[in-house]
């Protein structure tokens, strides 16, 4: 039995993770094609939200999210939001997947379903949204534009024939096309998509993700306008003395994380206990968080004025501090109730009103340091969010991008990592994986590159023994990778050895001890998962395996289905993964 790879060459011509360049231009259009739809979806959402704000708080008709600012709600309100929490309601009953933020179900949908997604969801998920919110929700529109982007990615990759695997990168495409055409944040939807949804870091991914992004921003731009939607209308700086209160900062946000969590956690605890219907559930929220809105109005719907304010320091401390501590208890209930809406905004608000708080605070404590109160607002929705959802890049990258204040990234970052060491030591799951551990199976994120696919096998190869008989047996070629040495011990099962081959001459060995040492070590070090291996099934391949003493060695590869392990046998290298006993 030879393995053996040309050096220099793959005998699958893969680009990236087994995806060849047929694959890859085929998940390039695929993006573009997901960039285009994700981008005229998203305005779609948006003013649908705008439509049913304006009908239901505003009683008028209007496609612009409403401005709140002014807002004197009426107790009336209560039941504008039950009748919209009956909407929802029933569209769960209809598809239960859209209840919460999204983000769980589409990870459930990629771990457990293959990245499928029913189609029904396409409709319901963005219209119970849009009526939660313009009801008054305590949400944002990112939850749904991500489901919806989500869907139309699965679906595209349901209609056609892709693997696995690259219905997972549709899906995730699907999904920051939707965030890009909300938030004009390309970045930091291509960095969502790496740190929530794909479980994987390659090209292969990347390439569609950034056309996707890319052309869904344009699209916002054409139809939703150019500026930043959190633009910072007057220049904010810091100086390098002020840098020790942003670790301070740090601390405040990593705080508010663990409580944002803790606090969502034990609402939906009280919800699970309460002695009625889970179909009621959505209605108590809304008189919650309506009662909420009439006392502190800020605190409904979407809030994107709310936070523009915030990040260029309109607030004073009593007004700050009365909407973060609003809209924190309102997002509790509203969310913990099982109805329709995102994460992003409101915990944008709350970290931006504790920011500015803090920031205001620290204005009066020293005011030689010249403080904008701003800064620490902008700083804190970013660090706040990234710890509370375990993805503080896309925090801090959404942050910048959607307020354009890139002068900001330093004390940004600081604040982060500050805030993530503090998070990390009280929370074990975070917001968008509690309920999967709740429904039996852990997430995990980290993600390794597998040594075997960088490792060759004179890492493992011990010198030539003297005595030339000890030699005989099978060859791997020493530019091959070690998984190919792997897969001879696991096939052939009396095989003490493998000899190592450089230009046809034996170089030295491979044991079977050596391999399995290297192998447990790597296991124990969490950085490998052993390839599978199977032989064909199915009595025709049987009969031809018997006729003419040869098989074929496949390893259950999800980049495209079942690929070849191996080159041909001796005197073919043409990739046809045929192995010669």
């Amino acid at each position: 039995m030879t393995f053996r790879r040309p050096r220099g060459t793959s005998a699958s011509a893969e680009v990236s993770l087994g995806a060849s360049r047929a694959r890859m231009m085929l998940l390039a259009l695929l993006g573009v094609v997901l960039g285009g739809v994700g981008g005229v979806a998203a305005f779609m959402v948006v003013r649908l939200v705008g439509l049913i704000s304006n009908l239901a708080l505003l009683h008028r008709v209007g496609f612009q999210l409403p401005v709140l600012r002014h807002y004197h709600p009426v107790p009336e309100l209560v039941a504008v939001g039950v009748g919209g929490a009956v909407v929802v309601a029933l569209l769960a009953l209809w598809s239960p997947v859209i209840k919460g933020h999204g983000i769980p179900e589409s990870l459930e949908s990629i771990l457990l379903r293959e990245s499928r997604i029913k189609p029904r969801v396409l409709l319901a998920k963005p219209l119970s949204a849009a009526v939660a919110m313009g009801t008054g929700g305590p949400f944002g529109a990112e939850g749904p534009i991500i489901v919806t982007g989500g869907c139309i990615g699965s679906l595209l990759g349901q209609w056609i024939r892709v693997s696995p695997a690259e219905r997972r990168i549709l899906l995730a495409t699907g999904a920051a096309a939707g965030m890009a055409g909300v938030f004009d944040t390309p970045v930091a939807a291509i960095i969502l998509a790496f740190e929530l949804l794909l479980f994987e870091r390659s090209l292969r991914a990347l390439l569609p993700l950034v056309l996707a992004t890319g052309i869904s921003s344009e699209l916002h731009t054409l139809l939703l306008g150019g500026h930043p939607l959190f633009a910072v209308t007057f220049p904010i700086t810091y100086t390098a003395p002020q840098l020790p209160l942003f670790c301070v900062l740090g601390v405040a946000a990593g705080a508010l994380a663990i409580v944002l969590n803790k606090g969502l956690f034990a609402f939906e605890g009280c919800f699970r206990r309460l002695p009625v219907p889970e179909a009621y559930h959505p209605l108590i929220g809304a008189v919650a968080f309506t009662t909420i809105g009439l006392a502190v109005p800020g605190s409904l719907s979407v809030g994107y004025w709310a936070i523009s304010d915030a990040v260029n320091g309109r607030f004073l401390l009593g007004a700050a501090a009365a909407l973060c501590v609003a809209k924190l208890f309102s997002w509790w209930i509203a969310l913990a109730s099982n109805t329709s809406g995102g994460t992003l905004a409101p915990i944008f608000l709350i970290g931006a009103t504790m920011g500015e708080t803090v920031g205001i605070g620290f204005a009066h404590l020293f005011p030689s340091l010249h403080v904008a109160p701003a800064a620490f607002a902008l700083v804190a929705m970013g660090a706040s969010f990234g710890v509370a959802a375990r993805a503080p890049l896309t925090g801090a990258v959404f942050a910048i991008e959607v307020t354009g204040a890139i002068h900001l990234l330093i004390p940004m970052l600081l604040a982060l990592g500050i805030a993530e060491v503090v998070g990390e030591l009280a929370l074990t799951e975070r917001l968008m994986t509690d309920k999967l551990v709740r429904r039996g199976f852990r997430v995990e994120f980290d993600t390794e590159v597998d040594p075997f696919r960088t490792a060759v096998a004179g890492q493992a190869m011990d010198p030539l023994p003297e005595e030339p008989a000890a030699v005989a047996g099978r060859s791997v070629d020493r530019f091959s990778y070690l998984r190919d040495a792997l897969a001879i011990f696991l096939v052939e099962k009396d095989a003490t050895s493998v000899v190592v081959t450089e230009g046809g001459k034996p170089v030295g060995v491979i044991a079977r001890d050596t391999m399995a040492e290297v192998l447990g070590r790597r296991i124990a070090e969490s950085t490998l998962q052993p390839p599978a291996l199977r032989w064909p099934s199915g009595p025709a391949a049987r009969l031809r395996a018997r006729a003419s003493r040869r098989a074929r060695v496949r390893r259950l590869d999800e980049a495209h289905g079942a690929g070849a392990l191996a080159a041909a046998g001796p005197g073919d290298e043409d990739a046809t993964g045929e192995v010669d006993p």
